[in-house]
């Protein structure tokens, strides 16, 4: 099993990449902050299948996070996520750290619109794809990989980053990966540990209560009546919930029925300390 070269400064990216693609490899990027998990390694499987080369990105993004938020105690095993990579045959391993990313007097920010002031994350986390934004375009410039894999458990991520990556001809083909789920159907998240384990059993009402909505949804009920009962569920379980829609699933703009195009629905709450988001096709 062959350790994954692992980069922590420009140059030795550059290095590293240059050797990847000696023979013209086509190069798939996985962005994430670490803290992996089986939601994780299933994008880095996607991407083994979508190029010859494979570069997992590590990187907790302090832009991403408000003061009060946990920017500080967001979970870091930058070794054990390592050897996990290793195992699935990753090439390369970037690894920077803030400054690098950051450097002193940075000054620059993209304001991205469309989806991402679609009135969903963006209402509760007004900083958040702004961070996302920088951080992206910053990895795609740096990696320059052909394709990178996002996953879906992120929808309006994903569709900020989409429409960020087209509209700035970033050169890289962005590909949604589907949502993992525990077996109860609560979605993977690095911050599920954060949840007691009351609050861990109360969880899957979240993806319950939205599969519940949607079968009410597809067989003919009012849309605003059936999100008012998934809200009602998601409620008695203990959620402070910030937000249930269905929207249309490419702008993310709110439609009035299931004719309006293909639809979404998203749902977002807080459970003790810890918020947890989510998704299905409806």
């Amino acid at each position: 099993m062959a350790r994954p070269v692992v980069a922590r400064t420009l140059s030795a990216l550059h290095r590293a990449r240059a050797d990847l693609t000696k023979r013209n490899a086509t190069i798939a990027l996985v962005p994430t902050m670490g803290a992996l998990h089986d939601g994780h390694i299933s994008l880095v499987r996607l991407a083994r299948r979508r190029a010859k080369k494979v570069v997992v990105s590590i990187f907790v993004n302090p832009q991403q996070f408000a003061p009060h938020e946990d920017f500080g105690s967001y979970p870091r095993t930058v070794k054990e996520d390592i050897a996990r990579l290793a195992v699935e045959g990753v090439d390369l391993v970037w690894n920077p750290d803030v400054k690098t990313m950051y450097p002193e007097g940075f000054a620059t920010a993209i304001v991205p619109e469309g989806p991402a002031t679609a009135g969903l994350e963006d209402r509760f986390r007004p900083h958040f794809f702004g961070g996302v934004a920088i951080v992206v375009a910053k990895l795609l410039l740096q990696v320059r990989p052909d394709v990178a894999i996002f996953g879906e458990k992120d929808y309006q991520q994903l569709k900020v980053v989409t429409r960020m990556a087209r509209d700035l001809d970033l050169g890289t083909k962005i590909v949604g990966a589907p949502l993992i789920r525990e077996r109860d159907g609560l979605a993977m998240s690095s911050r599920n540990v954060y949840l007691s384990a009351d609050e861990r059993r109360a969880a899957p009402t979240l993806f319950r209560s939205m599969k519940e909505t949607a079968k009410r949804i597809r067989a003919g009920e009012d849309l605003a009546t059936a999100l008012d009962a998934g809200r009602a569920l998601i409620a008695r379980a203990g959620f402070d919930l910030d937000y249930l829609e269905v929207r249309h699933a490419e702008t993310l703009a709110p439609i009035a029925s299931l004719k309006d195009g293909p639809a979404r629905m998203l749902v977002a709450g807080r459970i003790g300390s810890t918020r947890l988001i989510d998704n299905i096709r409806v």
